[in-house]
């Protein structure tokens, strides 16, 4: 392990926005658990899709998507809070 310091463009959340050195654009760090809950997320959407269910491949499809619509949009709004450009 190794200590280093961060900068810290949102509250300390599930999905902070942090820059690491020495790295340029900052990115978002997800928590383990949290982490978990999307893989879970993705794992349904792949089940639901090999049993040939295309109506709720779609609906988790479309709350996964959404959810991460939120956590771009948190980015996003932090980086233009601090006067940094999108990577892309």
């Amino acid at each position: 392990m190794e200590r280093i310091e961060a900068e810290l463009f949102t509250d300390p959340g599930n999905d902070a926005v942090v820059r690491l050195p020495p790295r340029h654009f900052p990115g978002v760090l997800i928590q383990g658990d949290s982490l978990s809950v999307i893989r879970g997320d993705v794992a349904e959407i792949v089940e639901v899709c090999a049993q040939g269910n295309v109506d709720d491949a779609h609906e988790a499809a479309t709350i996964l998507l959404a959810n991460f619509d939120e956590l771009l949009a948190r980015y996003e709004s932090a980086l233009e809070a601090h006067d940094i450009k999108r990577p892309y």
